[in-house]
Formats: C-alpha cells, sequence, structure tokens
C-alpha cells in the first residue's frame, strides 16, 4: 500500500508544481532549458505511474466501506462524463465554455465514480487520491491564472465530435476493464 500511495503523491506533487510553484518551474526551466525540464517531468510522472500501478497490484483490498447498490450504476454515469471531458482541452467544443478546467474536472468524476463503486482500501486510495489532486490542482489553477472571459462558441459539431470521442473511448475501456484490471465494471445480476 505504501508503493501505492508514494506513486499518487508523487504524481500529485510533480503536476502541482506549474500551478502552486511558478517560480519553481521557472527556475528549473531556466537552470537546465525547456526540453530537459520536459524530460525530467516526464520520467518522474512515469516513475509515478509505475509505482501506482505495481502498488496497485501488490496492495491488499481491506474493505473500509460498502458502497451503496445504487453506487455502480451511478458510477458508470460519472465515469462516462469523465471520459467525455478529458479530451475536452484537445478538442474544440462548448464544453470549455461552461468547464474551466474540463480535464480535471473528468478526472473528478471518474474518481468519485469508482469511489461510489468500491470501498476497499486500495480503491479508495488510488481513486480518492486522484479526485482529491484533480480538485486542488483546478483550485491551484484558478488562483493562479485568476478570472477568464469563456472562450468564443463553436459550432455543435464539434461538441459531437467531442461526445464521440468519449463516448467511444469509454466503451473500448469499459468492455476491455475486466481484462485490463481482473475487475468487471457491470454490476452484477441480482
Amino acid at each position: 500500500m505504501n508503493r501505492l500511495g508514494i506513486g499518487i503523491a508523487l504524481f500529485s506533487l510533480v503536476h502541482l508544481i506549474p500551478a502552486v510553484a511558478a517560480r519553481v518551474r521557472g527556475s528549473l526551466i531556466r537552470g537546465i532549458g525547456e526540453n530537459p525540464y520536459k524530460a525530467v517531468f516526464s520520467l518522474i510522472s512515469l516513475a509515478a505511474l509505475f509505482l501506482i500501478i505495481t502498488g496497485w497490484r501488490s496492495a491488499s483490498a481491506e474493505p473500509l466501506y460498502s458502497p451503496p447498490q445504487w453506487g455502480r450504476y451511478v458510477a458508470l454515469l460519472l465515469v462516462w462524463a469523465g471520459f467525455v471531458l478529458f479530451p475536452a482541452p484537445y478538442l474544440k467544443s462548448n464544453v470549455q465554455r461552461l468547464v474551466r478546467h474540463p480535464q480535471l474536472t473528468g478526472v473528478t468524476l471518474w474518481g468519485l465514480g469508482h469511489l461510489l463503486a468500491n470501498g476497499e482500501s486500495r480503491s479508495v486510495l488510488l481513486f480518492g487520491g486522484f479526485a482529491a489532486w484533480a480538485v486542488l490542482e483546478r483550485l491551484a489553477l484558478n488562483h493562479r491564472d485568476g478570472p477568464r472571459p469563456p472562450p468564443a462558441p463553436v459550432g455543435r459539431d464539434a461538441d459531437l465530435k467531442l461526445l464521440a470521442v468519449g463516448t467511444v473511448a469509454y466503451l473500448a475501456l469499459l468492455f476491455l476493464h475486466a481484462w485490463l484490471f481482473g475487475v468487471p465494471p457491470f454490476p452484477a445480476a441480482a
């Protein structure tokens, strides 16, 4: 469980630095250059993901709470919404007019959805950790960047493209979930 926690903490820390310590990031870039900074950032992120994956696999699943019976159904909807929001920064759409940080909001919904369906220790640490990081990151970015006017509207075709991309990715992962992660995402028949 320690490895999982260290991985989540490392991932969160390295991703929070640009938002909460822009001066530190700036001095690192001035000191070693932008490309080496990006390389180190990427290597630390990969190391964190390695710790998260191997930590998850080695952690025991101690029950902490019993998720509500309806939790898996709501989780399916929240995770789908998270998948639709996640690619929004890279695909023009009207989502950015409504949600300032759609990718982070998507991670939050993904994490909260999983917490409604899973009540054991490693799930709470993994999904709660990512959801907490995403909330903190959004708050830090909003504080750092201040208010902003909403972007100009775009055509509905852009929204449909985002919806399609997010839904296809969601369905692919939904059907591969048991194979990839060893956990079936569909609620068991009563």
